[in-house]
């Protein structure tokens, strides 16, 4: 259907509201556009066309720094944005796009008020594509909105780049924690630091590894990293080597939680170990078929499959099946249990936090225990603990932990699995920006 012009549109002050225009642009006209629908006997596609035009002093500004620059041509003419629908009706803005040349960014696009430089959306309708991004599911917005999931990737790029130009992150920072997480298979993973004070992420870069670490204090720059006072990891070597040569001064502290993860690790292969030598005894295996040549455990190795939760729980949360099995294994596997008591006695040092002489009074008992425990997992965990005893005391010491951190890791898995469809890792950690560091803009007009 031709363009229609409207009958009677006023009040350029009332479209400027319902269209989320900025001042220094003037409203020529509004007209009606209808299009047939995709199949016989669909409703005609209405579009509201609003032509505009730059005030003079707005005109001629660079659409990356908005400093004044001169005209070089008129570009590709006249340009439509998509804005906020009217209801169910479609609405659009239809102005020239001029190019200026600019001293410090060459020829681009002359500056709109209401859009953003490299968007064909404006401000209002890419702010919220961005607040429901962070509070809703991919195809809610793709259905509310319009547009398809890597438009939205695409918009919400833009905005976390704004907003993070306006507020600085990486400032006044003193207690970080730093953490891996991965967001897609074959070992892709990020590198998140989070502000212990503040509980928001204070970054996030792709990649695992010293390098990746070092990028990150390079940023605040020496005299912005010399403020910070604690850094709390999981006692990965290229995370400390990075913190010891970028903020030597900073105490660093051994994650609690990764601690006793070591030892859980520890108990498990010790599990392992005590299953796999007693299928090996008459009556611990069966077949389980007649084709291949496979076998299912028995006896006691088939309950030692099912205690593994029961000796990875602690010892509240016992169900009471778990709590009958873990006393069978007391009676008939001593050397399990006694891993299993190792793995308790170190969980219950950390229990101790903001009592230092009490807590590294207890350590030096358990590491003296674990050296004569006479399981080699356990004599290997005793050495990697004393090698990190400094951190763990820290962490004893400051009452620090990755536990906030690993509390962001999660919200941030969320976000992994609602950011299935972008296409690498700059959207989704520009979602995660938006939503846990501060950074969310308000809805239009609220």
């Amino acid at each position: 259907m031709a363009a229609e012009e409207g009958d009677g549109v006023r009040g350029s002050r009332l479209w400027t509201r319902l269209l989320g225009i900025e001042s220094g642009t003037v409203i020529e006209g509004v007209r009606w556009e209808g299009e047939p629908g995709e199949l016989p006997g669909d409703p005609v596609q209405v579009t509201v066309v609003a032509e505009l035009r730059i005030h003079r002093r707005r005109a001629s500004r660079c659409g990356v720094c908005g400093r004044r620059a001169p005209g070089y041509d008129q570009g590709a003419g006249r340009r439509r944005w998509r804005a906020l629908d009217l209801g169910t009706i479609r609405a659009e803005l239809e102005a020239d796009a001029p190019r200026v040349s600019c001293a410090r960014h060459g020829v681009v696009v002359a500056q709109v008020p209401w859009a953003r430089h490299g968007s064909w959306h404006t401000r209002p309708f890419e702010d919220t594509v961005a607040w429901l991004a962070c509070v809703t599911s991919k195809t809610t917005i793709c259905e509310l909105m319009r547009i398809s999931w890597r438009t939205t990737g695409r918009i919400i790029e833009r905005v976390a780049a704004e907003k993070r130009a306006q507020a600085d992150l990486l400032d006044a920072l003193r207690r970080i924690g730093i953490d891996e997480i991965s967001y897609r298979k074959g070992h892709k993973y990020l590198i998140v630091v989070v502000d212990h004070d503040t509980g928001r992420l204070a970054w996030a870069a792709p990649g695992r590894d010293k390098a990746t670490v070092t990028a990150f204090f390079d940023l605040p720059g020496p005299e912005r990293t010399a403020q910070i006072t604690h850094v709390s990891a999981d006692g990965a070597s290229w995370i400390s080597t990075a913190v010891t040569e970028k903020a030597p001064h900073a105490v660093q502290c051994t994650d609690p939680f990764h601690v006793v993860q070591w030892a859980t690790e520890a108990l498990d292969e010790v599990r392992r170990e005590v299953w796999n030598h007693a299928r090996r005894q008459p009556g611990g295996s069966t077949p389980s078929g007649r084709v291949l040549k496979t076998s299912r455990a028995a006896g006691d190795a088939r309950d030692l499959k099912k205690a593994r939760y029961a000796l990875w729980k602690n010892p509240d949360n016992l169900t009471d099946p778990q709590a009958a099995r873990l006393a069978w294994i007391e009676k008939t596997h001593p050397y399990l249990y006694r891993a299993y008591l190792l793995k308790e006695g170190l969980r219950v040092i950390f229990r101790l936090k903001g009592r230092p002489r009490k807590a590294a009074a207890a350590l030096d008992r358990w590491l003296s225990w674990a050296a004569r425990c006479r399981i080699p997992q356990f004599t290997d965990l005793g050495r990697k603990i004393r090698q990190h005893r400094d951190g763990i005391e820290a962490s004893l010491r400051h009452s620090l932990s990755n536990g906030l951190i690993e509390s962001v890791n999660t919200k941030l898995r969320a976000i992994t699995r609602a950011a299935f469809g972008f296409h690498g890792p700059e959207p989704m950690i520009a979602l995660g920006m938006l939503a846990l560091g501060g950074l969310q803009p308000s809805l239009p007009g609220r």
